[in-house]
């Protein structure tokens, strides 16, 4: 089986490769390789690898950014992944297309299913929206979009590493306890991707006539306070930090961005743990896991 993946230097894509099958021939490429907002270039990549499936971890992801810089947001998140769509459209490949909490507004109570009313609260998630919708039109059931939220790894930047070196530098933080989710470690996130991949003629058959939309984080729930709070609780136990600082619960108010985020993020994962045939980890188990992977490289 061939797979071609964008994003290549990404957190997702990294931990696809890493954890990549062995019967399986991937293509990794980013932004420089494969400009995904270029149709002609998506086209000819396509055409010269053919893949069985492409798996779209490109993305415009600065949340914060986007608010002042929307043509680039939809440039990248709307009409790079409808190149992608198309010249899977023309090649008859399969799309792995992945999405984000940040369609949804955050008003629930309960954790969001794949087809409760979208709403997203800026630019960021209205651009990921509008390249859902694009997937749909183009593939209807050749494509699968996965929905993820909070995600880290021992890759490029993120929530994790910044408050283990925050954590470091500063006497104490101020961490947001009123917004709530789940974090996701991209490598329990590429470990569902390829088993759905592996099993891809029945898991594109799912839905009849449309893109398939699975949620996909890790279990349990958390705020950002409560996500920190553990990250240190770990870093210190693992030897990555030599002693704890006081964190203290802040109001979202207390800590304005450019973009809202959604106030609850928590996703149902039950449609992809049966499609995928994979169970969801908690996320403070996948959470010790990563961070004894930086302790190793550390040493």
């Amino acid at each position: 089986m061939k797979i071609l993946i964008t994003g290549k230097g990404g957190q997702l894509a990294s931990e696809l490769q890493l954890n990549c099958p062995q019967s399986v021939e991937i293509e990794c490429l980013d932004s420089k390789a494969l400009d995904i907002t270029d149709a002609t270039r998506v086209n000819e990549i396509l055409i010269a690898f053919s893949p069985d499936v492409v798996i779209n971890a490109a993305a415009y992801t600065a949340v914060d950014k986007a608010e002042s810089d929307s043509e680039q947001a939809f440039n990248v998140n709307e009409i790079g992944a409808a190149n992608l769509a198309q010249a899977c459209k023309a090649i008859d490949a399969k799309l792995v297309h992945i999405s984000t909490d940040f369609v949804f507004d955050g008003t629930k109570t309960t954790p969001y299913v794949a087809d409760d009313a979208t709403n997203p609260l800026g630019v960021y998630g209205a651009s990921k929206l509008a390249g859902e919708q694009a997937v749909n039109q183009i593939l209807a059931n050749q494509a699968i979009i996965i929905r993820t939220a909070w995600v880290y790894s021992q890759f490029g930047n993120n929530f994790v590493k910044s408050m283990i070196r925050l954590m470091a530098e500063k006497p104490q933080l101020g961490i947001v306890y009123d917004q709530v989710g789940s974090p996701t470690w991209a490598a329990g996130l590429a470990n569902m991707i390829w088993q759905l991949v592996l099993n891809h003629a029945e898991s594109f058959k799912v839905s009849a006539n449309q893109s398939l939309i699975l949620n996909w984080t890790d279990a349990g729930v958390a705020s950002w306070y409560d996500f920190a709070v553990a990250i240190q609780e770990l870093a210190v136990e693992h030897g990555l930090l030599d002693n704890s600082i006081p964190i203290k619960p802040i109001p979202a108010s207390a800590y304005p961005t450019p973009a809202k985020r959604p106030s609850f993020s928590v996703i149902d994962k039950s449609q992809a743990e049966l499609v995928a045939n994979v169970d969801a980890i908690h996320w403070r188990t996948q959470l010790a896991s990563m961070i004894k992977i930086l302790k190793n490289q550390s040493v």
